[in-house]
């Protein structure tokens, strides 16, 4: 998941806000419009928000744990953090939450009409995360994105005002898609939190021990293998690329911006030779500006 940006332990909630510039993608440009812009945030907020409970990434000092009603004797518990999370997430609906990112979705979720589901989601994927280290196949892992990844995409469609079965079937493969790319550049950091999201029977296939992914710089099955599922996201993410045609205005330009960031990072890894153990590959300003016109030509 995304590196933690800095900290800063007198306000967790611009902490927390603060790290959408380290995305792949635009979180929420300057051109939509305000409202868009700060339901979009919100969103991220808590997207962000429940990832950094799950990785152990809060800002030091306890803020969050105060925030949720969590005692310091179990701040570190990270199953503690997510129920007190989920509980809190449930005020948004009938209440008012605790936490400022909870208090900043509510009028978005008022707004929008927005249901809890996608964001029991993103908590359970984060759950997850606790218990189940490995995935033995690529279908286990894509069950996994249904969780962690996908709901993201239905609930910019739904802020927008724009979700339709047909457009959440694409937003599914695109969001499924960013999250592999995403899980691609981080192995190194994922192993060391003892995750490993590159399917085992792949692993098997290609002939990658654990211990490969340790080291620091990859050999050519390691490099064959992340060259294997970075082409698998490519496929997902042409599969969910008329998303981008099906929408006008500036959410095309938004949307586009989605599909360019999962390109111009699979461009990134494809430029270190497949080599994600030294950290990972992020692509230029430049490559993700160009990938945006090719994404918009081809679905203009």
């Amino acid at each position: 998941m995304t590196p933690p940006g800095t900290a800063r332990a007198g306000d967790p909630e611009r902490t927390t806000l603060d790290k959408a510039t380290d995305e792949n993608f635009p979180v929420a440009p300057f051109f939509l419009p305000k409202a868009w812009r700060a339901d979009l945030m919100a969103v991220y907020g808590f997207a962000r928000l429940v990832d950094d409970i799950g990785d152990g990434d809060l800002a030091p000092g306890g803020a969050d744990a105060r925030l949720l009603g969590v005692s310091p004797d179990e701040a570190e518990d990270r199953l503690v953090l997510l129920d007190a999370f989920e509980a809190d997430l449930r005020k948004v609906f009938d209440s008012t939450p605790r936490h400022p990112l909870l208090r900043r979705l509510q009028p978005t979720v008022r707004r929008a009409g927005l249901t809890p589901g996608p964001f029991l989601g993103l908590i359970a994927a984060n759950r997850q995360d606790q218990l189940v280290k490995r995935y033995e196949t690529y279908d286990d892992l894509l069950a996994y994105c249904e969780l962690s990844a996908n709901p993201v995409g239905r609930l910019v469609l739904s802020v927008t005002g724009t979700s339709t079965p047909e457009r959440v079937r694409h937003s599914d493969a695109v969001c499924t898609a960013l999250q592999i790319v995403e899980h691609l550049q981080d192995v190194a950091e994922d192993l060391g939190r003892d995750r490993i999201y590159l399917p085992a029977e792949d692993m098997k296939r290609f002939h990658v021990q654990e211990a490969a992914l340790a080291t620091t710089t990859a050999g050519a099955s390691v490099r064959a293998l992340v060259a294997y599922e970075a082409e698998r996201a490519r496929s997902l993410l042409n599969e969910g690329t008329p998303l981008v045609g099906s929408v006008h205005g500036r959410l095309k330009l938004l949307l586009a911006g989605f599909v360019a960031g999962g390109r111009a990072a699979i461009q990134a890894i494809a430029a270190a030779e497949y080599d994600v153990l030294p950290g990972p590959p992020k692509p230029g300003k430049i490559q993700l500006l160009r990938e945006v016109g090719v994404t918009l030509r081809g679905e203009g």
